[in-house]
This record gives structure tokens, sequence and C-alpha cells, in this order.
């Protein structure tokens, strides 16, 4: 599938329906167009199962929680919501987008309580997040912004508007001709990319950043679920920017990166070694089982 992404063939599931993926629209009073009042969540289906699509659909309805809305859909129905939108597109192997926001009703101003809660899924064919990266390593910049502190924001719900940051994060890296950036956190230490959780290797040894202020995600949980079955010695723990020169590998996880190596970040070059690449295709093996 090709083309932009308002102009295509296809269904998206919409409000309890299904609707032809073109008429899919919202009215421009949306609050979340205006407040960013909107949730959502990103999974892939592969072989015609969602990975640990349930455990996404109970994270949506949490994050929604986490801004003060709830979703009239309970996570049984926003299951047979996502299967249903790719029984209807004939897709086995695909990427899943559930969205939930606060549309258009009584208020248009920073309060919207009396609005509806909209809930949609749509999904589209997507190969490699990083492209060639997947095997050659990322090229990441490192990014000016910072993920901010607990206090300020939901730093645990996958909301939209924690994302400004990150597309600007983001574009800056591509003018740069990066493939993405790496943030820190509001303390200075190591926290993730833009879209993607960061593991290091030192050692035969792997670190990563502590979720203290940014998402936990189910990819990253998964990884660290296999490197413990394998008896890898894993430190999350916080991680200072002068340690990246000591660091031999280096890789992304998301559902989008999957599981993604990184050659270089800003001055620090990494190399993709056994550990990546075995753990690389070991997820590779899992999603498909």
């Amino acid at each position: 599938m090709t083309g932009a992404y308002d102009d295509r063939d296809g269904k998206i599931w919409m409000d309890g329906k299904l609707v032809d993926w073109r008429d899919a629209n919202v009215h421009l009073l949306t609050h979340a167009l205006h407040y960013a009042s909107s949730v959502f969540e990103g999974e892939r289906c592969y072989n015609g199962k969602i990975f640990r699509g349930r455990e996404h659909s109970e994270r949506l309805r949490s994050s929604a929680s986490m801004l003060d809305f709830e979703i009239p859909y309970t996570v049984d129905e926003i299951e047979a919501a996502k299967y249903e939108m790719l029984k209807a597109n004939g897709w086995t192997d695909a990427y899943v987008r559930a969205i939930a926001w606060r549309g258009a009703g009584p208020d248009m101003g920073v309060s919207a309580k009396r609005n509806p809660v909209r809930l949609a899924v749509a999904g589209w064919e997507w190969g490699n997040y990083y492209g060639d990266a997947k095997f050659k390593g990322a090229k990441l910049d490192i990014s000016k912004w910072k993920r901010p502190s607990p206090e300020t924001i939901p730093c645990h719900a996958k909301a939209a508007g924690l994302y400004m940051i990150c597309t600007m994060s983001k574009h800056a890296a591509e003018a740069k001709g990066c493939s993405d950036a790496m943030m820190f956190d509001y303390r200075g230490y190591v926290a993730e990319a833009t879209g993607a959780n960061i593991f290091f290797v030192k050692d035969g040894e792997v670190h990563t950043p502590l979720p203290d202020c940014f998402l936990n995600g189910l990819t990253r949980q998964t990884v660290l679920e296999m490197l413990r079955e394998q008896q890898v010695k894993v430190h999350e723990r916080h991680i200072l920017p002068e340690e990246l020169e000591g660091f031999q590998q280096c890789w992304l996880t998301g559902t989008a990166a999957e599981v993604t190596p990184v050659g270089q970040i800003g001055d620090y070059s990494f190399e993709v070694g056994q550990m990546v690449k075995d753990i690389s295709t070991a997820y590779e093996k899992l999603v498909r089982a």
C-alpha cells in the first residue's frame, strides 16, 4: 500500500464499525487536535497474530486513565476491533495503530469533560522502520531536547503530546543524515531514542537505562526476558553520557524498530556484534512463533 496516509484504499475501524479509509475523518474542533488529549499504541501482527496485543490494549486503557479519560471499550472489544480491521484488509503481517482521543463536543477549551471519547484502529503494511540500518547499524544524533521530569508530564502514558519533542529531535537528526536521535533525561542521564528504548553491551554484559521518566516499552520488556533466559547479566540503571565511550555494542527496541543495531551515536561508534545479532534473530523467531 502506497500513497499519502489520508488517501488509500482499505478499511479503518472507527467507533464500533468499519469505515472506508478515506472516510475516517474527524472535525476540525476535535479536542485532541488542539490540546493533545489522545493516546495510542503501535503494534505488529506477524503471521496473523498481534504480538503481545492484549498487553497493548491494556496499556492503551491505562494511558487514557493517566490523561483523565476512560475509553468506552473493554480490552476484549479493542482486541476484537484490531482483528476485524486486519481481516477486512486481508492482512496477516501488518503494523496496527489503535488510538483513543477526546473528540468534538460541547466543550472547546482546556477542559473537555463533556466531550465524547472516541476510538479507532488502523493498520498498514510496514517494513523495517530504520531501513537497512536493521543490518548495518543505525546512525543516531544526540538531541538537544530532554525527556521531562515525571512531575511535569504523565511520563508512563503512551500519549501523543509527549512525542512533540521526539518529532523535533528526529527532524534535526534526519537533516544531519542520521536515522534517529538519542535523548537524555532531565537529569542528564541517557534515556531513549525518539520512539525506541536503548541497550548497550560492555564485556558481555548488558546495560539499559532505568525507565523512571519514560515509557517502559513492551519490546524492551520482551528483550529483557530473553536476555535473562539466556543468563546474560543485565544492569537496569542510570547511565551517564561519558559512559558511551566504553560500550562496545548498542541496539534499539520498539514495536516499529523491533531490534535494530546502532553503529554510531554522535561521535561514539559501536560494532554490530554477535550479541545484538543473536538477540535480533531470537526476537524475530519469537514474534513469528
